[in-house]
């Protein structure tokens, strides 16, 4: 039973006609201009190639560990340093779940749930550091599902030292899995 389902953009010709024109204005330099000064990370540039991100959805019971993540984009060499998610959860209602989980920079305690509301943005600055999740099954009834779209951006610089535990490249590193990825492996190979 499949619960998390993820599209496989490799391109905007990818992307469903319905939402085109919201990823092309959360792409748009106007935005990216917004994004680095809003975030103080300069140079801010969208991932044309939609590695990992575009259209998420996650049926009944399904859920999202408590994770980091990965912090380099292969085909680019690129730092990963934003988080956008747009929810697309109309009707949403208290009692559903979904939630969105952020927590502390060792990934314990949860200090902030994010409803997944109709038209939502939540922009949030990723690193080793900035553990987030869906840990609780959902409730939505039958026939709902929490959708959002996730897009990510990156720079040519690299992180603050400071946002680091794994200078090289990795995956998404779980809790659940003492900070490893899901091969078990603290980094992986780029090519």
């Amino acid at each position: 039973m499949i619960l998390t389902l993820r599209s496989k953009w490799t391109s905007e010709f990818d992307i469903p006609e319905g939402i085109v024109p919201c990823v092309r204005i959360l792409n748009s330099s106007l935005i990216l201009k917004a994004m680095s000064i809003r975030f103080d990370i300069p140079k801010l540039i969208a991932d044309s190639y939609f590695t990992g991100g575009g259209l998420n959805v996650t049926e009944k019971n399904g859920l999202l560990d408590v994770h980091v993540d990965g912090n380099h984009h292969d085909a680019t060499g690129l730092n990963r340093r934003l988080n956008a998610i747009l929810y697309l959860n109309a009707g949403w209602q208290d009692g559903w779940g979904g939630e969105f989980g952020l927590y502390n920079s060792t990934g314990e305690i949860l200090e902030k749930k994010i409803q997944p509301l109709f038209n939502r943005l939540v922009i949030f600055d990723t690193h080793d550091r900035s553990f987030h999740g869906l840990p609780e099954p959902l409730n939505f009834p039958v026939g709902k599902n929490r959708k959002s779209v996730i897009l990510y951006y990156y720079t040519k610089a690299s992180r603050p030292k400071s946002q680091n535990i794994v200078e090289e490249p990795h995956s998404a590193l779980w809790k659940k899995r003492d900070g490893l990825d899901k091969r078990g492996s603290l980094t992986r190979d780029y090519e």
